[in-house]
């Protein structure tokens, strides 16, 4: 049988496996540093790290010796039977790059599961400290927070909600600061702080006796395409929270570990939670594993009233933890944080100077590595493109049959709008970026003749 070659794939056997759709993809062969191989050998440059989580490349050799370190011990060790090294060591490492009076961890296997810890640990702390009448978690709207039921009720994503609305308990929302659809003649700054009087007022509305948290992600991930609120926003928000008694949740999930140019991207604002939600980057793809972390007297707290309610059989394992701990170790000696921040800016011009190219090109925004850009019909009013026309897939499809790996969502609420995440591993070198504004150009040419929109 001959090889296939680069442009050829072999045939594909029926697959048992199911996700979302029935869409194939070819077979994944290996991967290393900020590419990956399929079984006929073409190449592919991961420009999402995934869904945002190769923060440190793929096939780390120190990360992997670790790991195996780790098995040749011990795979797993159940946490009400054993302690183990691994666990506690990167436990004592996040603890250290938390903020001051936020030193407790608690393992999960991903975002969706750090999320759910998030908030009934938030309901938990209320429960046992007198407070049993708060309970509603406020959100954003567009946000995404995960894909379990609890998550989903403070999930922003109509698509991803509306199937499940009846076996949730759907919580209050408030509106993102999509301050760059505003038309009006406020500052950037002051179109922050009426974003954030949203909060109060919703709290007002529903009333503070009944909030038990605020929640949202730093910096917007898949639902807003890398969102990033005015700075004014932030500390208002926390004002906000202190003034009513509400807890302020961070999620961390696909911010953290590095990928906004700081460990956490609440760090760009100073400011501090009460509990963080952590995932993807935390261990970047090399075994399943995510955090929480809280405020010291909230966890004393509920673990002094008879401990907390929850739980996971993998919470803790020891491979995992092997896997995080080195991930970790490599994010900070290589100084990959810096490299974030650095390549970030020089990746984020790159972006914007396409707008001169392509004037459906409505905005560029993000943080570091956490990138994105948006299409729209009409530049001045932001329109977005017509959904019928399915840009965000064509986009998509274009580039990965030139070997270029992006990520994309609906902008806006998940029914309309176009965005696309450009956000590589940390480990991103000049000329990898070259490589990927390169084949986007070539593949935002083919979008354009496609769908027949103008160019320059």
């Amino acid at each position: 049988m001959a090889k296939p070659t680069m442009t050829e794939q072999p045939a594909q056997k029926k697959s048992n496996l199911f996700y979302q759709t029935n869409s194939r993809r070819p077979r994944l062969d290996r991967a290393e540093g900020v590419y990956l191989w399929d079984v006929s050998g073409k190449r592919y440059i991961d420009a999402s790290s995934g869904p945002m989580v190769s923060n440190i490349g793929h096939s780390n050799p120190r990360v992997l010796a670790a790991m195996k370190k780790q098995m040749d011990k011990a795979a797993f060790g159940y946490r009400l039977h054993f302690e183990n090294d691994a666990a506690e060591d990167l436990a004592t490492l996040a603890a250290s790059l938390m903020p001051e009076g936020m030193e407790r961890i608690f393992f999960v296997s991903g975002g969706s599961e750090a999320i759910e810890s998030c908030l009934k640990l938030a309901r938990q702390y209320a429960y046992v400290s007198g407070q049993q009448d708060r309970w509603k978690v406020i959100s954003l709207f567009p946000s995404y927070h995960g894909s379990t039921l609890g998550a989903l009720s403070v999930t922003g994503m109509t698509q991803f909600v509306e199937p499940f609305k009846q076996m949730i308990k759907p919580m209050p929302k408030i509106p993102a600061a999509t301050c760059y659809l505003d038309h009006d003649e406020l500052s950037h700054q002051e179109r922050g702080l009426r974003y954030a009087e949203n909060l109060r007022n919703e709290i007002i509305k529903q009333g503070p006796e009944s909030v038990l948290a605020f929640i949202m992600e730093p910096v917007g991930g898949a639902s807003t395409g890398a969102l990033v609120s005015p700075d004014s926003w932030y500390p208002r928000v926390r004002e906000i929270c202190d003034e009513f008694g509400v807890l302020l949740i961070t999620d961390e999930v696909m911010t953290g570990a590095g990928r906004t140019g700081r460990f956490l991207a609440t760090e760009h604002w100073g400011l501090r939670p009460d509990i963080i939600g952590m995932a993807k980057g935390f261990a970047a793809g090399y075994a399943p594993l995510g955090a929480m972390a809280a405020d010291n007297k909230i966890v004393d707290a509920v673990i002094n009233s008879g401990g907390f309610a929850h739980g996971y059989t993998y919470a803790g394992n020891p491979l995992a933890c092997a896997a995080g701990l080195a991930v970790l170790t490599e994010l900070l000696e290589q100084k990959l944080i810096a490299n974030a921040e650095r390549q970030g800016d020089k990746l984020k011009a790159r972006l914007t100077a396409l707008m001169d190219r392509y004037p459906f090109i409505g905005d560029v925004r993000g943080k570091g590595l956490l990138l994105a850009f948006e299409l729209v019909a009409d530049r001045k009013s932001m329109e977005p493109l017509p959904a019928e026309l399915n840009a965000f897939t064509v986009l998509v499809e274009e580039a990965y049959q030139r070997g270029l790996i992006i990520y994309s969502r609906r902008t806006r609420g998940g029914e309309v709008g176009d965005h696309f995440m450009v956000c590589p591993p940390l480990i991103v070198t000049d000329e990898q970026i070259d490589e990927i504004i390169e084949l986007l150009v070539a593949s935002l040419d083919a979008l354009a003749t496609k769908l027949g929109l103008s160019t320059e």
